[in-house]
């Protein structure tokens, strides 16, 4: 990995001016920017599976045809 500059030397875009005063802060931006979209799709993720257990209604049992029932112990329908 290349070292990255300090905050007082000159910048490695070749602006000529202080690291500091040049790039400095682009970098962080993206880096904020990545993690927020990174945030935001597990944030989606967890509320997509959230909304499939509340319209499943929590258990995980199949509906049966009619004239049988669902066996918890043997975990099919009966």
């Amino acid at each position: 990995m290349a070292n990255k500059p300090n905050r007082n030397d000159l910048c490695h875009c070749g602006s000529g001016k202080k690291y500091k005063n040049c790039c400095q802060g682009k970098e962080k931006s993206s880096l904020s920017s990545k993690l927020g979209i990174v945030g935001l799709v597990v944030v989606l993720a967890i509320g997509v599976v959230l909304l499939g257990f509340l319209l499943t209604g929590g258990d995980n049992r199949p509906d049966c045809p009619s004239g049988t029932e669902w066996s918890s112990i043997h975990q099919h329908c009966h």
